[in-house]
């Protein structure tokens, strides 16, 4: 079987769930490595590589969702919850901007006492501030969700609105592993996988970019995976609007899930293999993206198991909260991806904006 497989990535036909599952239980190190190249091919000059230099700026942690898997949040009414002002907010921009980056994403909680008015009026103030210097995605898709059910308007009012106040794009954030028993078992309060996909669309019909992003390392099963894989490849095809896949690892610490399961990461090797897994899968999104919040100077090993591109964060506080720790040390980190054989360039994502494939 492994030859059919083979045969099919060479020829550019599509892998099947079957496929995949043989290929995680029996194919080894070299071959998936192979076979991602050859996938990465399609898309990317072998030795070219690109990265971003960004900010996560996490506006409240106020939120109601309890996932079991959060060590950042609180609930209303709790000791320690906060809302960024717009001047805090402004200010850790222009920290970013001094640095060099031009990228920032907004990421908080299920905040019932925030109003949809609270992000239009701050998303507007960015734009109008920072005009084309630098670029955002604003919230999560699971964000968005409870925005539009806590303001009563369906998902394509919603998007409209935000796209009024500025936004450009809206990340593929809340999504962990898509099938319905994982969230079921671990994120009761958040929306279901078919709502997930329905405010994906909407988000992407309103002309607003999006992306694919996947979490592993719960307790999440290959199977599991591979049917968030082929969510992702499906919706892609009928829908469109996927320039990149993300895809990084839980951080158990300081986490209820975590403790249940011993407080135990899964191993880099396993995340790298994902990872090629991944590009091979997810033949018609053009760009797969490592991890360095998750994996640190390691992530940039992905490059050999087909991903193209990655972040080099400077805050990420949901991350950190549950044991992420962030390396600023930029110089060595790009330092090793050209060790590995890769010329890392900077990408732009304010620059980017105006193509007509989206690449975020």
């Amino acid at each position: 079987m492994s030859n059919e497989i083979r045969l099919k990535v060479q020829n550019k036909e599509r892998i099947t769930p079957g496929d995949a599952l043989w290929l995680w239980k029996n194919a080894g190190d070299d071959e998936l490595r192979e076979l991602a190249q050859i996938v990465r091919k399609r898309f990317h000059e072998p030795t070219a590589c690109t990265y971003m230099l960004m900010r996560i700026i996490n506006y409240t942690n106020v939120c109601v969702a309890q996932c079991d898997y959060c060590a950042f949040y609180t609930l209303p009414g709790e000791a320690g919850g906060y809302v960024l002002s717009e001047a805090q907010v402004f200010a850790k921009i222009d920290e970013l901007l001094e640095l060099g980056g031009d990228l920032v994403g907004f990421n908080g909680g299920f905040n019932p006492q925030l109003p949809l008015e609270y992000y239009c009026e701050m998303f507007a103030a960015v734009r109008a501030r920072y005009g084309d210097r630098m670029e955002f995605y604003a919230l999560t898709i699971a964000e968005f969700m409870y925005l539009a059910d806590h303001a009563k308007l369906d998902y394509a009012t919603t998007a409209q609105r935000f796209k009024d106040a500025g936004v450009r794009w809206i990340t593929g954030g809340g999504s962990e592993i898509l099938t319905e028993d994982f969230r079921r078992r671990h994120s009761k309060f958040k929306y279901t996988v078919a709502q997930y996909f329905e405010a994906q669309a909407a988000i992407v019909a309103a002309g607003l970019n999006s992306s694919a992003t996947m979490v592993i390392g719960f307790d999440e099963s290959i199977e599991e995976r591979i049917e968030h894989l082929e969510r992702t490849r499906h919706f892609q095809d009928e829908v469109g609007g996927l320039g990149s896949f993300l895809c990084w690892t839980f951080k158990p610490y300081f986490t209820p899930l975590g403790s249940q399961l011993g407080g135990i990461e899964i191993s880099t090797a396993e995340y790298l293999r994902h990872l090629a897994l991944s590009r091979i899968y997810l033949d018609n999104i053009p760009r797969i993206r490592t991890s360095v919040l998750t994996q640190n100077e390691r992530a940039l090993e992905g490059l050999l198991y087909g991903a193209d591109d990655f972040d080099l964060p400077i805050e990420d506080e949901v991350t950190q909260k549950a044991g992420a720790t962030i390396n600023l040390q930029f110089d060595k980190i790009l330092a090793f991806a050209r060790s590995l054989g890769y010329t890392p360039a900077y990408r732009s994502v304010a620059r980017e904006r105006s193509s007509l494939i989206p690449t975020y």
